[in-house]
């Protein structure tokens, strides 16, 4: 008699459904902490640099924002596999693109360290940050382990995770360490104004102005102040800036998750039909 076949086990990938990123990263927030980290992230003149000089930003923006969303996506709720092969293509890509300093002439890799952990800590801080401030249910236990979770990410674009943060102490003392580097150079002025008025046909630019624009405008103001300082444009007081936060994230919370899940690429569905119902993103399993 043949030996029973072993059960087939499905693969959680990189996260797993316990993990806090699999709870949070289904949340509808997160588009507008990804605006908040494109503000953030165009703050470092060298790595701006990088993005502007190697991809017409105003001509496919939308599927750069896309691109990027389906990579979160894809190392959050894919199979190890799907992780490790669009970190690999993202390295690929890196590797073969470069920089020029306009002032000093020089030429250097986008994936550089420096530049890379900027980036990757201005994602983790707005994914963060936005989520908490808008009424997402994340205790300082929880976000702790969020950052920390996320060297697995960093290890995907190429960084060494012992050198990334790995907690909220450790993400704060990044950016207190690096804010001399930051400045609003062109480069960042022209992200500031594209993110303000995407170019669009012009019959949706009433669209534009209605939703993007207040969505574009709310990610702003949730930058930390010395990101307003040096953009040279002001904004609300925290404390209003908090409560549209809030109005918000209750606004599009109330929109169901399967509905909102069924928009493509559709990653959590694909995840739950690999892992089970039970690989459901729900806030309450996030923990304190």
């Amino acid at each position: 008699m043949d030996a029973p076949a072993e059960p087939v086990i499905a693969d959680p990938g990189l996260f797993g459904p316990d993990s806090v990123t699999w709870q949070v990263h289904g949340d509808p927030m997160m588009w507008v902490a990804g605006i908040r980290a494109l503000y953030l992230q165009a703050l470092h003149p060298r790595a701006v640099r990088g993005v502007m000089q190697n991809s017409d930003f105003r001509r496919d923006a939308w599927g750069r924002l896309m691109r990027t969303a389906n990579f979160v996506g894809t190392i959050t709720y894919g199979t190890t596999e799907a992780a490790e092969r669009a970190g690999a293509r993202v390295r690929k890509i890196h590797s073969m693109l470069s920089a020029v300093d306009p002032h000093t002439g020089e030429r250097y890799g986008v994936d550089e360290p420096e530049l890379l952990l900027w980036v990757h800590c201005a994602e983790i801080d707005s994914y963060l940050h936005i989520l908490r401030r808008s009424g997402y249910p994340i205790g300082d236990t929880a976000a702790d382990r969020y950052i920390g979770e996320h060297r697995v990410g960093a290890r995907l674009v190429g960084l060494d995770p012992d050198e990334v943060p790995g907690d909220q102490a450790e993400l704060a003392a990044y950016f207190e360490k690096a804010r001399p580097e930051l400045a609003s150079g062109p480069e960042a002025r022209e992200v500031d104004d594209f993110l303000r008025r995407p170019p669009t046909h012009p019959l949706l630019v009433p669209a534009r102005e209605a939703l993007w624009r207040r969505v574009s405008n709310l990610a702003y103001a949730s930058l930390p102040p010395y990101a307003h300082e040096l953009y040279g444009r002001p904004a609300p007081p925290p404390a209003v800036v908090t409560r549209r936060l809030r109005r918000t994230g209750t606004l599009l919370r109330a929109v169901p998750a399967g509905l909102r899940w069924q928009l493509p690429p559709k990653h959590i569905l694909r995840a739950m039909s690999r892992l089970g119902p039970g690989a459901r993103p729900a806030p309450y399993k996030v923990g304190p």
